[in-house]
């Protein structure tokens, strides 16, 4: 029953962590990724789809997104898709590719950012506390049950914190290497 408790707890920690990782790298550095794009969605002959599903999307260089319709007739709509997007992101089209030039971070953009990077971690490191919390409190209702000792819920707590200060750990790594990327000129 413990057991359950901890590998459900330390799953759902994972969990948090990996949402953490996936925020994280929406947060745009100077760099380019073609998954910066992977959210924006275009009208393909009435329906509605990613933009990865109807051309292809490389990089050109470390500041250059590029991106190749497999239709000709999708290039206006590609690359209205990708200025009409929240990424404040400016394409040219030249011949059938559209280039997405990627504009260099100001300090104070930079400062902002890593502000927002702080808050992601932050709510991360709140669920991992609030899982770890959730999870003493099953013990605790699993002892007041008599279905587990006390002996065993003391264990199954430091256990639990030490998972716990596993993940935020992982929490804070990401956060920091992240930061030092936001930061990097």
């Amino acid at each position: 029953m413990i057991n359950d408790v901890k590998k459900s707890a330390e799953q759902k920690m994972a969990k948090s962590v990996e949402t953490l990782k996936h925020d994280l790298s929406k947060v745009r550095t100077g760099r380019a990724h073609t998954g910066l794009l992977d959210h924006i969605q275009v009208d393909y002959y009435g329906s509605i789809m990613p933009i990865n599903q109807v051309a292809n999307v490389t990089l050109a260089d470390a500041r250059t997104i590029t991106v190749q319709p497999w239709e000709k007739k999708m290039i206006p709509i590609v690359e209205k898709a990708i200025r009409d997007s929240d990424l404040g992101l400016n394409p040219a089209t030249q011949g059938d590719i559209v280039r997405v030039p990627m504009p260099a971070l100001t300090e104070e953009r930079r400062r902002e950012l890593t502000k927002v990077v702080r808050n992601e971690g932050e709510d991360a490191r709140i669920a991992v506390r609030n899982l770890r919390r959730d999870a003493n409190e099953h013990v605790k209702k699993l002892v007041k049950d008599k279905l587990a000792s006390e002996d065993e819920q003391k264990r199954s707590e430091a256990e639990i914190q030490k998972v716990t200060d596993k993940h935020i750990s992982e929490i804070d790594q990401l956060v920091a290497s992240k930061e030092k990327e936001i930061m990097e000129v």
